[in-house]
């Protein structure tokens, strides 16, 4: 599944390591989602795009077609 959690964490100057801190998880499961190696559980789904302050749709395009 295409994300866009690279380019939102760029935008806040969040390291890989930072955004696992603010949702709960390791830095190697942000990378592993963030690379397209893992998909998600819905409720990290729901705890990366709050993260953001946006939808799952916004940070996730499950047809693959997000930046």
């Amino acid at each position: 599944m295409k994300n866009r959690l690279r380019v939102l964490r760029a935008e806040r100057r969040w390291s890989q390591a930072e955004l696992a801190e603010r949702v709960g998880v390791s830095r190697q499961a942000i990378n592993a989602v963030e690379t397209g190696k893992h998909d998600p559980s819905l409720t990290l789904a729901f705890a990366l795009a709050g993260a953001f302050g946006m939808s799952i749709e916004a940070v996730f395009d499950p047809a693959g077609e997000a930046d």
